[in-house]
């Protein structure tokens, strides 16, 4: 029987608040706001603590893991709680009432603003949550509950306060420590006479972890509720309250520190230079910015010098800042009064405008500027020191490593003409003989190989710049190298992909290319959002009249790119096109992705339209074990399972399989569908190809003895109804086939229908298309402006949305609206239109249901007909491209002539940190490292004894990547983790329709240009 820990010390009664107070603003001037909460008093009697009952014979291992993390769940509350009133107990109210005053009252409202409306919030949740407990064995409910207490609007407003000021509050506390020797000393006896020693950072810390806590908890809770359970749905939908909650805050943090950054780098510049006008302009936005090593190099490729620079992307120029530090007093002590509440001071030391910043690689100098015409000077080199004044140990930079690469090259050429003419000797000599010769060849290939190495990892965390600089006295521009060590690869990849991005986002079709419809009439972008990257003619033959028909993503991983030319291409991979004319032939297109800019790589005719593909990737190594010993030897007697293949269906009822292993495009199969007719849609599973038949069949096709389709052998045919099967959706273990207004949902393995459920009321609203986001569906319609979701598991209705409302931002008056293609991407619903219009909605990631909680966005690109289709194209980067510097060092000191050695599995991260799944929660402080004296820091307490067998404990939230770690909190710097993630994703979201469209009335591109077949490609951030 469990039993919860530890004792409730007090009562709570419930009263209505009748108190009003005005409204604290950012500095504390005024007493805190009433925000209508239900005033929670405590009074001194003893409260037994919330027990479970003895365990019920005949519990299921999902009942009692349930028991358990509802243990957890409350525990974790209770122990939050506790630590909300310690900090306004044993910190707030002592520092109110002492006399002298140890920190003004006006720095106590800074400091604990809102936590007594946070404590208010969950110590009314903790009275219902110990009622659930009471009544678990009988309701083994507690999603609603979740629901209910934080779906609330005051919720969001006082953790949104609290996590904005957060910093402010431990700017105020760290320099009150460095001041006021007396409060030094209140905290450091409040630390000490604590049972767990846990710091005041330690303590307000907890409520910014809170929520990715809550939501680990609920993802175990839901992982461990069977479906048809009465408390999954409710799970389902509190883990969608509580990541948006999550993600508003995340939102509302990060354009609370980029106003702040910018307003910090104002006051640091002059009132009169340009700069300063420009960044008061309020058109600007940051989208990156992190303290770089500046570094020099000598001549000799040796490390002059190195300095910590403050580096800020702006939407349209790049700043480099000193970080100015100025000790005044006679002891080099940094003075207080020099230094302002929320960061440092910044000293510019240069701006450009981005379209004039260049990243160049090492090794890549002569395709990137014109050297005729353009001078190079690096960065400080005018401040050179002589060898004898450097250190002894010589760094070389990473052109000195290129310059020697070339020498080994030609020194290798050299020593292989000198084999050949050893070849040709008649006498046998000692030490000139072929032997020899080879180990030359070897030995210098060996050095290549390491020589190689070294530039690869100074490429890896080296982000070079080349910036414009005045003309020289013959007026040719002079442009100067900087040189930025970054604290690890992902830091390099993002300023690499995000400087490239921020170019394309100046263009004009992207100036906006979002319209952001809100409540604050604001139409300002968020810096996320997808750029509009190229638009390119679907088809390289104008002659005919081409329509598009289907396209499909074919991922290949390319290990000849660049580090930077990962950073900045498309997706890797090829891009197939699909169309043609009705009533006559075929076309495919296939695109090369692995650059900035598309291009056709091959182009081949069908006999027939195409209407719809389907990429088939290679069977996992699940999917090829056979579960049976005869199949294990039967196996053994068959060929490999083949290579990922793209699957065509065809207006004339032709499935054609081609092969999809770089631009080969051989066709590995052919059929004709039952009755020839046309094929609408196609889905794999692992066992089958189904293929929707405009005749209202399903056609089943299974897989032969060599993995491939055996189209064949006669298909089991499925009659879905008597209209055409327009869309199809595998989902678990099931197949869902649309016809007309109504939806199948079929066995994926026997086969068999299970159930037809009416997915819209009017019979003419045939379904055409389907999509998933966590435990649901949306689907359009043939007719009608309006979006439906379902529920998975229950079938349910949940929500409709009239995509309608969103296009009349762009196009007003225009309601005749049809939904004509739908995709889901990285939390963001795209909806095309038959106007050409896209809308984004945002969807949550996780488990939850995918509800629409906000108004989206609307795309000022478009097309100039219907949007035919939606597609994603995703790639992975190479594991190999995110090593970390330091483990390369390491290895290398151990072998310094042999390759690294694979990192062994105790390098690998914990199985939590794998998820596929998990939403960022990281909320970016100010920095305060700064200021003098020593971290805010708390230790991570040792874990209790006799730990319960869950993955987490009641207290982790590091999934969502919230460091504990102050130093990550206060200088912004990466998580240390971050080294250890294996996987970062390059995505594209490619539509087609009629010409390029621009729906943005002020500007100058053409509003319809050409009508032929078109596609446009939105690039996103990369996913760091």
């Amino acid at each position: 029987m469990w039993r919860k820990r530890g004792s409730i010390e007090n009562d709570y009664i419930v009263s209505s608040s009748s108190s009003s107070s005005s409204s604290v603003s950012a500095s504390g001037d005024s007493e805190e706001e009433d925000m209508g909460f239900l005033e929670v008093m405590v009074s001194d009697m003893k409260h037994p603590p919330p027990e479970l009952g003895p365990m019920p014979d005949g519990l299921s291992p999902q009942q009692v893991v349930r028991r358990h993390i509802l243990g957890s769940i409350v525990q974790s509350e209770t122990s939050y709680v506790d630590s909300l009133k310690r900090i306004l107990q044993d910190y707030r109210h002592p520092l109110m009432e002492m006399e002298p005053k140890a920190l003004s009252a006006r720095k106590c409202q800074v400091v604990f603003f809102r936590l007594k409306e946070i404590l208010h919030c969950h110590s009314m949740f903790q009275i219902a949550l110990f009622s659930r407990v009471a009544e678990w064995d009988a309701t083994e409910k507690i999603g609603d509950l979740f629901v209910a207490s934080f779906s609330k609007s005051m919720v969001l407003d006082v953790y949104s306060d609290y996590v904005n000021n957060f910093t402010n509050a431990m700017s105020v506390i760290k320099k009150a420590c460095l001041t006021k020797p007396v409060f030094l000393e209140f905290l450091k006896k409040r630390q000490m006479t604590s049972p767990d020693r846990v710091t005041l950072y330690g303590l307000m810390v907890k409520p910014i972890q809170r929520f990715p806590q809550f939501i680990l908890l609920l993802q175990d809770m839901l992982k461990n509720t069977p479906k048809g359970h009465p408390d999954r749905l409710s799970l389902q939908l509190a883990l969608t309250e509580l990541e948006t909650l999550a993600e508003k805050l995340n939102e509302q943090k990060r354009v609370a520190d980029q106003m702040a950054e910018i307003q910090q780098l104002t006051r640091s510049v002059s009132d009169r230079s340009s700069l300063n006008k420009l960044l008061n302009s309020g058109q600007h936005q940051l989208l990156l910015c992190e303290t770089l090593t500046e570094t020099v190099y000598g001549d000799r490729g040796q490390l002059i010098k190195s300095k910590e620079r403050k580096v800020f992307l702006l939407n349209d120029m790049l700043v480099c800042a000193n970080i100015n530090f100025k000790p005044v007093s006679t002891r080099g002590q940094l003075e207080i009064s020099s230094l302002v509440p929320l960061g440092p001071k910044y000293v510019v030391k240069w701006n450009t405008a981005l379209p004039q910043v260049q990243v160049v690689e090492v090794g890549q100098e002569n395709s990137t500027y014109d050297k005729d015409n353009v001078v190079i000077q690096n960065a400080g080199a005018k401040k050179h020191v002589s060898s004898s004044q450097s250190s002894n140990k010589v760094y070389l930079g990473p052109p000195r490593l290129f310059q020697e690469l070339q020498d080994l090259q030609k020194d290798l050429a050299v020593v292989e003409q000198i084999t050949l003419l050893i070849s040709t000797l008649h006498g046998t000599y000692q030490n000139l003989n072929m032997t020899v010769a080879q180990d030359w060849c070897l030995a210098l290939q060996r050095m290549m190989r390491v020589k190689e190495e070294e530039i690869h990892s100074a490429n890896k965390c080296r982000l070079r710049l080349l910036l414009p600089g005045k003309t020289d006295k013959s007026g040719r521009p002079i442009s100067f190298m900087v040189v930025f060590i970054t604290p690890n690869p992902l830091s390099k990849i993002s300023w690499v992909n995000r400087l490239h991005l921020a170019k394309i986002g100046l263009r004009e079709e992207n100036q906006p290319g979002w319209l952001c419809p809100d409540e604050d009439k604001k139409s300002k972008a968020p810096f996320w959002c997808p750029i509009l990257a190229c638009r390119i003619p679907a088809f390289s033959s104008n002659a005919l009249d081409l329509q598009l028909g289907a396209v499909v993503h074919n991922p290949v991983q390319s290990s000849l790119l660049g580090f930077s030319a990962v950073s900045t291409s498309l997706p890797q991979g090829y891009l197939w096109v699909g169309g043609g004319q009705e009533g006559a032939g075929g076309q495919v297109e296939i695109f090369s992705l692995n650059r900035s800019v598309p291009r056709t790589v091959k182009s081949f005719p069908v006999a027939s339209q195409v209407l719809c593909m389907e990429y088939i990737p290679e069977k996992s190594k699940e999917e090829q074990e056979p579960g049976k010993a005869e199949d294990l030897r039967s196996a053994a007697d068959q060929p490999s399972a083949p290579h990922p293949t793209i699957c065509l269906g065809l207006q004339d009822g032709s499935i054609l399989v081609y092969g999809s292993v770089d631009t080969g495009t051989q066709c590995l199969l052919t059929c004709q569908s039952p009755g020839r007719q046309p094929v609408l849609c196609l889905k794999h599973s692992p066992e089958y190809l189904f293929a929707g038949l405009h005749n209202g069949t399903l056609a089943a096709y299974a897989r032969n003895n060599g993995g491939l389709w055996d189209l064949e052998a006669q298909p089991t045919c499925l009659e879905v109804g008597t209209g055409p099967v327009r869309t199809l959706l595998t989902l678990d273990d099931t197949v869902w086939a649309s016809c007309a207004n109504q939806v199948t949902v079929l066995d994926a393995a026997t086969l068999q229908a299970q159930q037809t459920f009416e997915a819209h009321p009017e019979e003419e609203a045939s379904v055409t298309h389907m999509i998933k986001a966590g435990s649901g569906v949306w689907m359009a319609f043939s007719s009608g402006s309006s979006i439906r979701l379902f529920h998975t598991e229950t079938l349910e209705h949940l929500q409709e949305i009239n995509i309608a409302t969103r296009t009349t931002f762009v196009l007003p008056g225009q309601k005749n609206v049809r939904v004509t293609s739908l995709l889901i991407c990285q939390g963001l619903l795209w909806v095309g239109t038959d106007q050409g219009i896209i809308v984004l909605l945002p969807v949550p990631r996780l488990e939850g249901i995918p509800k629409i909680t906000g108004k989206g966005m609307v795309s000022l690109n478009g097309h100039c007909g219907p949007v035919e289709f939606l597609a994603v194209a995703v790639s992975t980067l190479a594991p190999d491209v995110l090593k970390n510097d330091k483990e390369e060092e390491g290895s290398q000191e151990e072998k310094p002539d042999g390759p690294s050695p694979e990192p062994s599995a105790l390098d690998k991260p914990p199985a939590r940190e794998m998820r596929k799944k998990g939403i960022l929660l990281q909320y970016r402080l100010h920095s305060t490292s700064h200021l003098p004296g020593q971290l805010l820091s708390v230790k991570d307490a040792p874990p209790a004894p006799g730990g319960t067998a869950l993955e987490h404990s009641e207290e982790d939230g590091s999934i969502y990547e919230m460091a504990d770690d102050p130093d990550v909190w206060v200088r912004s710097r990466p998580c240390a983790r971050d080294a250890h993630r294996k996987e970062i994703s390059s995505v594209a979201i490619i539509s087609g329709g009629r010409g390029y469209r621009n729906f943005n009335p002020s500007s100058k591109l053409p509003a319809c240009s050409e009508t032929d077949s078109t596609l446009l490609i939105w690039q996103v951030p990369l996913m760091l």
